[in-house]
């Protein structure tokens, strides 16, 4: 733009000194012509007037060329002019400047010949005599005849050439002031002209380079600054739509992002294009990684790589189920469906990968839990259907026999109606359809209470309970389900432990990783302890480390998962630890204060 600029700016001066050059020649030739037409009808007036007092006829030709020649001299004084009297063979009669003998016949020249034929004649020639350009003006002395004697005055054009030599002087000065003038006036208007196509072509650069918030400052209403505006609305408008475009975008990344299925995008070539974070977390690598190179390279399994190969060769949709071992052991269910572009080209496969595990085992544990109920009310149900059926085939009769099976028939009705009181219970429990109702407990008081209704039952096997609880300890709690939480703990921990033996409960305040002030609840025992391969599983429904010892202390196998989720409930967490033959100790944490 700046070469643009300097080019504009000469093109402005040689055009305005071609203007003035050109003025200036026109000027100085009017001027020159002007002053020797001035110069010209001056001296036809003074012939005129000498014509006026001459005697032409002379009886002989040495009379007439004295006389010519006094008469030219005196002239000479009077006018300052070069005074010439020519007869009309062009024989030199007088002459101011010359001796008339020695002069050549006069005939030929322009000016007398021009006199002539019209009166009057002009002529502008280098004179050799004198050195300089001469005017010479002829006249007839009688311009009614063709053959009249003729008078010519000649003036040097010195002084006329001289103020023309002024006029050009000043006229260059002029000229290169003018130039100066047109300089900075051509620069300023070019800079004008310019600057805001300098803007302009800034704003067209920061456009290309993805910059819409660029503007070009307007401040003239011509073509330049309709061009500017229109720059500024075109970038407006992409600005616009980058930014619908650039929130889609984040939109569409965002949803991808937080997708719980993982998602590729596979162009017809076989390279990847798009991976989203779940599908880096199941396929073991990061989007940098693997985008724009070939699903092969990925580190993956044969059978991922076969179907993706069959999904772009068919063009069809499918669907299998393949257990992953990298980076972890998974099921996963795979959809590749083949895309297409909206002029209706093939665009590749997407590949939608989704976690089935949890939902495979969550059917496994729906049909174990089945089975484990069926089983579990078949045991009491086939129990108490034999000894009635033994009583009505005439055991009823026999006093000792029929109060055995009767005692029978009401035990295994009372673990009947346990069984599907738990099975209620945790059905409401794991639906979330139990309504807490909070309110502030005294530990102290309620554990002490708590120990109490379990001590006639310790007593039984000469278990002794023992109690380590600060005092003014208060939590936020459902009291009842809370009651239900401790008592059931309690009550595994005697059954499992052998007479003799004691079970223990400890509280105390802690303040959690995340600040959230807690209660920390220790039930331990002396018991039989926990086997560590069965610790991840004691608070599934219905698992029970010893089925024999359960089911002799009437357990239902639903107690520890009822308390796992009452804890949830309030909030808290449960573990356990356990050492086989030592005992085992269940930990309580919940908030003091619900959130």
């Amino acid at each position: 733009m700046k070469r643009f600029r300097v080019r504009l700016t000469w093109i402005m001066i040689v055009m305005i000194g071609l203007s003035v050059t050109a003025a200036g020649l026109i000027m100085g030739k009017t001027y020159k012509d002007n002053h020797i037409a001035a110069l010209e009808e001056s001296m036809l007036r003074e012939m005129q007037v000498i014509n006026a007092h001459l005697q032409w006829k002379f009886p002989g030709e040495g009379e007439a060329m004295t006389y010519f020649q006094e008469q030219a001299n005196k002239l000479k004084e009077l006018t300052g002019a070069r005074v010439t009297f020519i007869r009309k063979d062009g024989k030199v009669l007088g002459d101011s400047d010359s001796d008339p003998n020695s002069m050549d016949n006069h005939l030929d020249r322009s000016e007398v010949k021009q006199a002539k034929s019209e009166g009057t004649g002009r002529a502008i020639r280098y004179s050799d005599t004198i050195r300089q350009n001469m005017l010479y003006v002829a006249m007839a002395a009688s311009p009614a005849s063709s053959d009249s004697d003729l008078i010519r005055l000649s003036y040097s054009l010195a002084s006329v050439e001289g103020s023309v030599n002024k006029l050009w002087t000043v006229l260059i000065a002029g000229l290169l002031l003018l130039f100066l003038l047109a300089a900075a006036v051509s620069y300023r208007v070019a800079l004008g002209l310019t600057r805001p196509l300098e803007q302009i072509t800034r704003a067209a650069r920061r456009i290309k380079a993805m910059d819409y918030t660029v503007r070009v400052d307007i401040r003239s209403r011509d073509e330049i600054g309709d061009l500017g505006a229109a720059v500024n609305s075109m970038a407006e408008g992409l600005q616009v739509q980058m930014n619908r475009i650039q929130q889609n975008e984040t939109q569409l990344y965002s949803v991808l992002d937080n997708m719980t299925s993982g998602v590729v995008m596979i162009s017809p070539e076989g390279r990847m294009v798009l991976l989203n974070r779940r599908a880096e977390e199941v396929l073991g690598f990061e989007h940098r990684e693997m985008v724009g190179r070939h699903f092969s390279e990925a580190k993956q399994q044969y059978e991922l790589s076969q179907l993706i190969q069959q999904a772009l060769d068919k063009q069809e949709p499918l669907h299998e189920e393949i257990t992953f071992y990298f980076p972890e052991e998974r099921l996963l269910e795979l959809n590749l469906v083949p895309v297409y572009q909206s002029d209706g080209s093939y665009g590749g496969v997407l590949l939608v990968l989704q976690d089935v595990s949890a939902i495979r085992r969550l059917e496994r544990m729906r049909s174990e839990f089945v089975a484990n109920v069926s089983h579990e009310l078949k045991t009491p149900v086939t129990a108490i259907k034999g000894f009635a059926e033994t009583l009505l085939g005439g055991a009823v009769h026999d006093p000792v026999m029929s109060q055995q099976f009767m005692q029978i028939i009401y035990d295994e009705s009372e673990r009947l109606n346990r069984l599907i009181g738990d099975i209620l219970e945790l059905s409401k429990v794991e639906s979330r359809r139990v309504p807490l109702q909070m309110s502030p407990v005294d530990l102290s008081a309620f554990l002490n209470r708590s120990i109490a209704v379990m001590d006639q039952e310790a007593a039984k096997k000469s278990i002794s309970l023992e109690a380590s609880i600060p005092g003014g300890l208060f939590l936020e709690a459902d009291e009842d389900r809370l009651r239900q939480i401790i008592v059931n703990l309690l009550q595994n921990g005697i059954n499992y432990t052998p007479e003799g033996g004691h079970v223990s409960i400890a509280a105390a305040v802690a303040l959690r990783e995340d600040g959230v002030e807690i209660v920390r609840i220790r039930i331990s025992d002396t018991g039989i302890g926990i086997p560590k391969k069965d610790l991840p599983r004691i608070f599934e429904r219905f698992y029970r480390v010893d089925k024999a010892r359960s089911r002799i202390s009437g357990g239902t196998g639903l107690g520890l998962s009822i308390v796992k989720h009452l804890v949830e409930l309030h909030k808290g967490t449960i573990s356990v630890d356990s050492t086989l033959g030592v005992g085992t100790v269940f930990t309580l944490e919940l908030p003091v204060i619900q959130p």
